[in-house]
């Protein structure tokens, strides 16, 4: 069943080290089914104040499964079907900028995609459309987490391009001053095709990046030790934490349509005639296009 993104539901993606989210009233874990795979994990549902949010773990809880088999369709799905129409995703992330060191929280505003991995579209054969993805993340919505973030004194840095690599494995240093000359700030392997498909789902979304240690460019690279990164990846969560609990309501109290049209990406996106799609994938896409295509379709 689809839910109407009209409850005004944030979503709440949650890195490595964030695998549940406190302080939610009425909180229940939830099982939502997509037609197009299997989520990551259940999801949490609950109440901040008068904000309701849906907390899903990316790598599901216990850190099961790595970035190169996360269903990133499935978990967008989902929380699309929830109810959620804006997305915050909060993700560990090596810096590639000595300015940006462990510990800074990097709102993110543009992407690198150097991944592989696939599928990466909610669309295909029966049904073609393309989304503008010149400015990849909802400006309104990440403008929000900085100003609260700043505002309660935490290292949030302003803007930043993520390069999204494949993985499982980290770079070679060769890869890393690459990323480096791109003009990339921070490296991560989970939020492409994530933004892209939280595009074409019209769902308003941002990043922030957690620096949990300096990518292999930097020369005491290999000083850090693993108790490093889980320390830093500890006081990064506290500090996730407790940004949501602060930007939470603040962008709940947002009213639609968003300013920067987030919400209404497939307005022009959709190229195929109607009598020649696909009724199976139309069917598929009730709740990530069900605006444009006619829900029951």
């Amino acid at each position: 069943m689809t839910m109407s993104t009209q409850a005004g539901a944030i979503g709440i993606v949650g890195g490595t080290g964030l695998y549940d989210l406190d302080g939610l009233t009425d909180q229940q874990w939830i099982t939502v089914r997509s037609p197009f795979g299997q989520p990551s994990d259940q999801l949490l549902v609950g109440r901040l104040g008068d904000v309701k949010v849906v907390f899903l773990p990316r790598h599901g809880r216990g850190h099961r499964i790595p970035p190169h088999e996360i269903d990133f369709r499935a978990n967008i799905d989902a929380l699309k079907r929830a109810g959620c129409g804006q997305v915050i995703s909060v993700s560990a992330v090596g810096s590639l900028r000595a300015e940006l060191p462990p510990g800074t929280m990097v709102v993110v505003d543009q992407f690198i995609d150097r991944t592989l991995r696939g599928p990466r579209t909610f669309f295909g054969t029966g049904l073609v459309a393309h989304v503008a993805f010149g400015h990849p993340v909802c400006a309104r919505l990440s403008a929000a987490l900085v100003a609260t973030g700043q505002g309660l004194g935490l290292p949030v840095v302003d803007g930043g391009t993520y390069v999204a690599m494949e993985g499982p494995q980290f770079s070679t240093r060769a890869e890393s001053e690459l990323h480096r000359g791109l003009g990339a700030s921070v490296i991560g392997m989970t939020n492409l095709p994530e933004a892209k498909l939280a595009r074409e789902a019209e769902l308003c979304y941002a990043t922030v990046a957690m620096v949990t240690d300096f990518d292999c460019w930097h020369p005491d690279h290999d000083h850090v030790q693993v108790a490093d990164v889980i320390r830093v990846l500890t006081a990064n969560a506290a500090s996730a934490r407790r940004l949501l609990a602060a930007a939470l309501p603040v962008a709940g109290a947002h009213p639609a349509p968003c300013p920067h049209g987030c919400d209404r990406a497939l307005d022009s996106a959709v190229l195929t005639a109607p009598e020649a799609r696909d009724p199976a994938l139309c069917a598929r896409l009730d709740a990530v296009a069900g605006r444009v295509l006619g829900r029951g379709r």
